[in-house]
């Protein structure tokens, strides 16, 4: 596993696409790529163009941390 560019949550732009989604993770550009067409990801098309919200990405996250409340 890679190490996450990014220290805080305030460092992040407001909307995400995912090769950040993937620095923040700390993993493969390619996993960002496809974590943003998973069914459950909070995505925002605009054209071919997929972001997510910083706000979405950070509840996504709290969701499917281990305890969590999807658990």
């Amino acid at each position: 596993m890679k190490n996450s560019e990014y220290k805080s949550y305030d460092e992040l732009p407001l909307f995400l696409n995912a090769l950040m989604v993937a620095k923040v993770l700390g993993v493969s550009p390619s996993s960002g790529y496809e974590l943003m067409h998973e069914k459950d990801f909070p995505v925002l098309k605009i054209g071919s163009r997929m972001v997510v919200h910083k706000e979405k990405f950070i509840q996504w996250v709290d969701r499917h941390t281990r305890g969590g409340s999807s658990e």
